[in-house]
């Protein structure tokens, strides 16, 4: 009798703990769908039109890490647009074309040269030093 009553209360809490874990589960879950929906909804959709200058991500320097080196190439002239996400672009200086992903593009902003011109002042930082004669 002692062993059908230990073996019936060993049943229990194994249900118990199997329980327990399907709800560990299911917060988890419930925790990993509401940061994906929240970083989803932080992420902003990249728009490439066919001519617009973009920046390329330079992936290499990841493995030969420069403290000072540009992540970014180009610029770069964009001359398709696939369905897939799939971007060929133009390097204008040489004129050799390459495909790339999208997610390593990002727009390239030039700036307007005529209106610098204008607004730009000239700071002198040069203050003279004292010269002192030693007798």
């Amino acid at each position: 009798m002692k062993y059908d009553d230990a073996g019936k209360e060993r049943k229990l809490k194994l249900c118990e703990l199997e329980e327990l874990r399907e709800e560990a589960y299911e917060c988890a879950s419930k925790y990993k769908d509401d940061m994906k929906r929240a970083h989803d909804a932080k992420l902003k959709p990249k728009e490439f039109e066919v001519g617009q200058k973009v920046w390329l991500y330079n992936s290499r320097l990841k493995y030969f890490p420069g403290k000072l080196k540009s992540k970014w190439m180009g610029p770069y002239v964009i001359t398709r647009i696939g369905r897939l996400g799939d971007v060929t672009i133009k390097d204008p200086k040489d004129g050799s074309k390459q495909t790339v992903n999208g997610h390593l593009l990002k727009p390239f902003l030039e700036g307007n040269n005529e209106k610098k011109d204008e607004n730009v002042e000239l700071v002198n930082f040069v203050v003279s030093v004292p010269t002192y004669e030693v007798e």
